[in-house]
């Protein structure tokens, strides 16, 4: 997990490029999702974390958006 604070634009963008990031999350509601989501986008940076992928996000405790993610966010829901 990485957070958007303490990461340059451009190592975060060669990160996203090479897809060693390939979602983002909010650390306040512990909600992750897709890095092109809006609702993602709207968060402030302080709150923004970013993962290499679902395993990492899960293992941190966070839910998929129910934006982006419907289905994952439905399965998750259903679960709990």
């Amino acid at each position: 997990m990485i957070a958007h604070v303490n990461i340059s634009k451009e190592d975060l963008r060669s990160l996203i490029d090479t897809e060693k990031v390939t979602f983002a999350g909010n650390t306040s509601l512990k909600i992750y999702g897709l890095l092109s989501c809006n609702s993602g986008r709207r968060m402030k940076k302080e709150n923004r974390v970013f993962f290499k992928d679902e395993g990492e996000a899960r293992r941190e405790g966070f839910r998929p958006c129910g934006s982006c993610m419907r289905a994952a966010y439905l399965e998750w829901k259903r679960r709990s």
